[in-house]
C-alpha cells in the first residue's frame, strides 16, 4: 500500500492525546436572569446607576462529563452565537416608549419658536390690513377715480323703465339740462350728461319743449332723445315750481301756441275759476300738462287751477283757507330749499304770532320784498339797490307791513303746500343761507344768532363774488 494511505500511526496519536487534555465545553443554559436587558429599559437604568437590586447575578456552574466542580467557580458564560436573548417584557416596551419621548422638550422649543414666529407674521399681516383699511376710508374715493374702481357714474345699457317727462326751457345749455335729467331720475349723477357732451365733443341744438324719457338711461340714450325735436310731446307745457303767474303764461305760448294775449285776458278774472283773490298768482299748479291740440286758453287755466285744488285737498287745508296756505308755500317755495320747507315754515308761524316781541310781526321776507318791486328772482343790479327793494311801500313788501303779503308770489309744489300745513317744531325767528352752491341753511332763535350767520355767508360771497350774493 502506498505510503499516503497508510499514515503515520504516531503522528495521530499525539494529536489524540493533544485534543484529550482540552477542558470540557461548558453549556449555557438562556435564562431572563443572564439576558442583557433592552437599551432604555427600566433595568438597564438601574443597573448603569449601580442599583444593588441589580447585582452581578452569580456564576454559573461548570459542568462536565465529568459532574460538577464545587471547588472552582465556573467563568463568567461567554456571549455565543447560540445564546437566546430572553424577549423584553410589555413593562419595558412601554418604559422604553415612555424614556424615548425624554428628547421631546428640545422639539417643544422648537414648536414654541415657530408659534411665536407665526404670531409676528399675523400681527405684520393684521397691521398691512388694518392700514390698507385706513387707507381707503380716508382717500377711497380719490382711489378709485384714479384707478377706475369707483362706481360708474353712468347707467348701464338696458336698465331703462318707467316714463318721465322732462321739460326743456328756452336757452337751456348742457349742465341745467343735465340736472334736470339727474333730477327726474332719467341720469344717475347730476353732471353725467354734461360731461358725456364735453367728453365726446357733442355740438347739439336744444329746443324747448317736454320730451318723454325713461328712468335710469345712459347719457347717451338721452341724448338722442333730446337732440330729435321730433321726440317733444305734442300740446305738452310743464309749469315750474316758484314760476309766477306772467312766467307760465309765456312757457304755455311757447310749448302750445295760445296766444299770450288770450291766456293774459283768461288769467283777469279769478272768479271765473272759483278762486276768490285779486289774482290767480298761486293756482297755476307747477306740473307737465298735455291738452288737445284745439284746447282754449280758459280750459288750460281751468286744468292748472283745478290741480292746485287737488293738492290742498291732499294737504287737509280746510275750505275757505286755501288762500292764506298758498300764500304761505309759495314763500316757502321760493325762500328754503325742499329739506328745510318744514323749518321755513315754523319761521314764518313764529313770526306772525300774536304779541311777537322779537320781531314784532313781521315776515321780513326777501322774496316777498322783491315780488312788490318786481324784481322776481333777481339779484342786485346798477339800476336798483337792495335798499330800494326794501324800503318799498307796497303790499307784498313784509319789512314794512307786518302779516302775510297780499296774494301768494309763485307756484308752489306739493311739498311746499303739505310744510305750510305741518310746520316743523323749533324757536326759530330768522334763518339765511350761507353757502349758495350747497344751499346749506342756517336758523336761528335770535339775532345775534342771525348776525354770526350773516357773517358767514358774507364771507362766503367774498370768496364767491359771481355767485349772485346781493
Amino acid at each position: 500500500m502506498p505510503e499516503r494511505e497508510n499514515p503515520d500511526r504516531s503522528s495521530q496519536s499525539l494529536s489524540d492525546d493533544l485534543f484529550s487534555k482540552l477542558p470540557e465545553p461548558s453549556h449555557q443554559v438562556p435564562s431572563v436572569e443572564n439576558a442583557p436587558p433592552p437599551p432604555g429599559s427600566r433595568r438597564a437604568r438601574r443597573e448603569a446607576a449601580g442599583d444593588p437590586r441589580q447585582a452581578e447575578p452569580p456564576a454559573p456552574v461548570e459542568t462536565s462529563t465529568d459532574g460538577p466542580r464545587s471547588d472552582v467557580p465556573a467563568e463568567p458564560a461567554r456571549k455565543t452565537e447560540t445564546s437566546v436573548r430572553t424577549a423584553p417584557t410589555l413593562d419595558d416596551l412601554f418604559e422604553a416608549e415612555h424614556d424615548s419621548g425624554r428628547g421631546r422638550p428640545q422639539r417643544k422649543k422648537r414648536r414654541k419658536g415657530c408659534l411665536v414666529a407665526l404670531i409676528v407674521i399675523l400681527a405684520l399681516i393684521g397691521g398691512i390690513v388694518a392700514g390698507g383699511f385706513w387707507v381707503m376710508n380716508t382717500y377711497g374715493d380719490q382711489i378709485n377715480d384714479v384707478m377706475g374702481w369707483g362706481e360708474p357714474e353712468d347707467w348701464e345699457p338696458g336698465l331703462a323703465t318707467g316714463e318721465v317727462n322732462v321739460t326743456i326751457h328756452e336757452g337751456d345749455t348742457g349742465s341745467p339740462i343735465s340736472t334736470a335729467l339727474y333730477e327726474a331720475g332719467v341720469t344717475k349723477t347730476e353732471s353725467v350728461f354734461y360731461d358725456y357732451l364735453v367728453d365726446e365733443n357733442v355740438a347739439v341744438t336744444f329746443y324747448p319743449g317736454v320730451y318723454p324719457l325713461q328712468e335710469k338711461m345712459t347719457a347717451a340714450a338721452a341724448l338722442e332723445v333730446l337732440r330729435d325735436p321730433e321726440n317733444m310731446l305734442a300740446n305738452t307745457v310743464g309749469i315750474t315750481e316758484g314760476g309766477t303767474v306772467a312766467a307760465s303764461l309765456s312757457v304755455i305760448t311757447e310749448s302750445i301756441g295760445i296766444p299770450l294775449e288770450e291766456l293774459q285776458a283768461a288769467v283777469a278774472d279769478p272768479g271765473a275759476y272759483g278762486v276768490d283773490a285779486e289774482n290767480l298768482e298761486g293756482w297755476l299748479f307747477p306740473a307737465v300738462y298735455t291738452f288737445a291740440p284745439e284746447a282754449t286758453a280758459e280750459q288750460v287755466i281751468q286744468r292748472m287751477v283745478d290741480r292746485t285744488r287737488e293738492s290742498l285737498t291732499a294737504a287737509g287745508v280746510a275750505a275757505g283757507d286755501e288762500q292764506r296756505v298758498l300764500t304761505v308755500a309759495s314763500i316757502i317755495q321760493r325762500e328754503g330749499h325742499t329739506a328745510d320747507f318744514d323749518k321755513v315754515s315754523r319761521v314764518i308761524e313764529n313770526r306772525l304770532a300774536p304779541n311777537n316781541s322779537e320781531t314784532h310781526g313781521l315776515l321780513q321776507m326777501d322774496s316777498t320784498a322783491q315780488y312788490g318791486y318786481g324784481r322776481d328772482h333777481e339779484g342786485p343790479v346798477s339800476s336798483w339797490t337792495w335798499s330800494d327793494v326794501v324800503g318799498a311801500d307796497n303790499q307784498w313788501n313784509t319789512y314794512v307791513h307786518a302779516g302775510l303779503p297780499a296774494t301768494p308770489i309763485s307756484n308752489p309744489s306739493d311739498a311746499a303746500i303739505k310744510a305750510a300745513q305741518n310746520p316743523a317744531d323749533g324757536p326759530w325767528f330768522y334763518f339765511v343761507t350761507v353757502n349758495l352752491d350747497t344751499g346749506e341753511t342756517v336758523f336761528s332763535a335770535t339775532y345775534a344768532e342771525q348776525q354770526a350767520a350773516e357773517a358767514t355767508y358774507r364771507k362766503w360771497c367774498e370768496e364767491n363774488p359771481d355767485s349772485g350774493c346781493y
